[in-house]
């Protein structure tokens, strides 16, 4: 009898939250194509796609996903004791761990997501703009840094594998 998959409810409900807070796999692989389109003369949307579904299924991107969105989450809902619940809920900009939770996404593929993420980061593409932009009423302290890093981490695993082709 074979042996049935177990659903990876982690991974699910990492996808799910990504999707509820307006962030499609797409958005993501949108911006893997602005940080690689010019280092990869044939690159396809496809290949960016499949470097972040790579990267989603990652334990430690699975849970940094979820511990970020539900700071903001709270965030949003004044449930967070002050100073937290401020400095989260105004992206306070010397708070510095939403960066941090980014690393430990980042760090999956090397050093080289480090320079990918500090680029988008301070660029802001794409849904980048979106997660920024403060008069939407959501909470997105987390979740910007997130997506970048998620973006950064497929773009150093489509690098990597780019390598070791040539």
């Amino acid at each position: 009898m074979a042996e049935q998959k177990k659903p990876n409810v982690v991974q699910e409900t990492a996808r799910r939250l990504l999707k509820e807070r307006g962030v499609e796999i797409q958005d993501i692989a949108n911006l893997v194509f602005y940080l690689q389109e010019k280092y990869h003369k044939n690159l396809q949307m496809e290949d960016c796609i499949a470097n972040v579904e790579k990267v989603l299924t990652k334990r430690e991107v699975q849970n940094a996903i979820i511990t970020g969105i539900q700071l903001d989450v709270l965030a949003e809902k004044g449930m967070l004791e002050e100073p937290l619940q401020s400095i989260i809920a105004t992206d306070e900009s010397l708070y510095g761990v939403d960066e941090i939770l980014a690393f430990s996404i980042v760090n999956v593929y090397g050093s080289i997501g480090f320079t990918n993420y500090g680029y988008i980061d301070k660029q802001k593409p794409g849904i980048l703009a979106h997660l920024n932009d403060k008069s939407t009423g959501q909470c997105h302290t987390f979740l910007d840094d997130i997506v970048g890093a998620i973006a950064a981490a497929a773009s150093s695993r489509l690098a990597h594998a780019a390598a070791n082709c040539e």
